[in-house]
């Protein structure tokens, strides 16, 4: 059985990646969640070892991609082409899930929501889901498992593995964070926006425009994505409320 997983999991990744393993134990390394038994050496170093090259990927790209971007710009570029949600997507893009040797509680579960909750933020949420993170942790272990094999050649990683991060966020399609941008939206149309934390008692965070309630955002697991949640249903209701305001001045 093992050994038929074994098979499965280099033609999963060959077939991904057209990348084929001199040495095959770095792949399934890649693959072994710490929670397996401590015969099998796992993939907690390798995905520290891939969070760093993927940036170091990331960052050479873009630097030569795009010239005229200032360095704080390309850092919030790099940053949304990195974190763990961006990497997750790729995970379930791939279902590399099916693959993984833990013995952790079932992951189904907390994937098919994380795959359900990608549908309305189709390119990335900016805070407004949680991603598992052990989706993440299998995409940079591999990209770690890759660069080790290949002799350490950032290019050889590179052609890889960049289909396989495909969409990435460009200079076009990089969204502001969704706080950021109901501030700078009130403070546009001169409106007092108010973010009010009540997360400790019922896991939401409210907003208030001009002293009226606009919007709420839950989540149960993470203080920032409720924020981020109620941060982004109130942006919605507020363009809404102007589209609306300036219709019936049209009229």
């Amino acid at each position: 059985m093992e050994e038929q997983s074994f098979q499965q999991r280099e033609r999963l990744v060959e077939e991904i990646t057209g990348y084929k393993f001199k040495n095959p134990d770095l792949l399934h390394q890649a693959f072994t969640h710490p929670s397996v038994p401590q015969n099998w050496a796992s993939n907690d170093r390798m995905e520290y070892l891939g969070d760093s090259v993927l940036s170091l990927m990331i960052a050479k790209k873009h630097y030569f991609a795009y010239p005229d971007l200032s360095s704080k710009d390309l850092t919030d570029l790099r940053s949304n082409n990195v974190d763990t949600e961006k990497l997750a997507r790729v995970g379930i893009k791939y279902n590399l899930h099916n693959h993984l040797r833990c013995q952790i509680p079932p992951l189904n579960e907390q994937v098919e929501e994380f795959r359900s909750a990608t549908l309305e933020y189709p390119l990335h949420s900016y805070g407004c889901i949680n991603p598992p993170k052990v989706l993440a942790d299998i995409v940079e272990a591999l990209i770690a498992a890759i660069y080790i094999d290949c002799n350490f050649s950032i290019d050889i990683t590179w052609q890889a593995v960049k289909d396989m991060l495909q969409p990435l966020i460009t200079p076009e399609t990089l969204e502001i964070q969704p706080v950021t941008k109901i501030m700078q939206l009130c403070q546009k149309n001169k409106l007092e926006i108010n973010i009010v934390d009540n997360w400790e008692e019922t896991r939401e965070f409210e907003c208030f425009v001009d002293g009226k309630s606009v919007a709420k955002g839950k989540s149960s697991q993470n203080k920032d994505t409720a924020r981020n949640r109620a941060a982004y249903n109130a942006y919605e209701q507020v363009i809404e409320n102007l589209r609306m305001k300036t219709t019936v001045k049209d009229h």
